[in-house]
């Protein structure tokens, strides 16, 4: 094994073990954890997150521990046990936006989207599902959203990506690209950050 393969694999063993040992479901805790560090996207007290394809929950479960009182939405087409707020089961697409408002309570001050579809190695293909599912996030977090409130999606990087980031640029005051240092070496993913939900659609 090479020095550098045998890195990466340290690097994916961090990660997970430390997941494991703070009582999270997933690794990918640490890129929302990084995110927010870095810009500050979680509502102060008593806010409304959405979180869509929240399974297996560790999004969700930062939130919770880092916001007690947030009023949290999941949606997932797979059942999250012990989920840390209202699941909804079912896809993101086909839920309505009525639905997603009420179980909110009110409009969201944080929409969050890891989703990814399953990859099958053909880059190309896998990158154009996967900005699917990141417009489809960006539609409903489009009408969900407070004024002012954010948007964090994850990306594969592409010849797609550009025009999904100007989208976003249209709906938000400002739009910050970050791949955060848990993101897997040989993965072309990074997330989108929208912040300030404007009025100009």
């Amino acid at each position: 094994m090479s020095g550098r393969a045998s890195d990466r694999r340290k690097t994916q063993d961090h990660w997970g073990l430390r997941a494991k040992r703070e009582g999270y479901a997933a690794r990918s805790v640490y890129k929302l954890s990084e995110i927010d560090d870095r810009l500050r996207v979680l509502p102060r007290g008593g806010g409304r997150v959405l979180d869509l394809g929240c399974a297996p929950g560790s999004w969700s479960q930062y939130v919770h521990r880092k916001r007690r009182g947030t009023r949290l939405v999941g949606v997932d087409l797979t059942a999250v046990a012990e989920y840390p707020g209202t699941l909804l089961v079912g896809s993101a697409l086909e839920i309505s936006e009525d639905a997603l408002r009420q179980a909110l309570g009110g409009p969201a001050d944080l929409v969050m989207s890891d989703m990814a579809p399953r990859t099958t190695g053909n880059r190309l293909g896998d990158h154009v599902r996967q900005v699917e599912l990141a417009r489809m996030a960006l539609t409903r977090a489009a009408a969900v959203l407070r004024l002012g409130g954010h948007f964090v999606v994850k990306v594969f990087d592409g010849e797609e990506a550009h025009g999904f980031t100007m989208d976003m640029r249209a709906l938000f005051g400002k739009v910050k690209r970050v791949r955060p240092k848990a993101c897997r070496k040989q993965t072309r993913e990074f997330y989108l950050v929208g912040l300030g939900r404007s009025a100009s659609q």
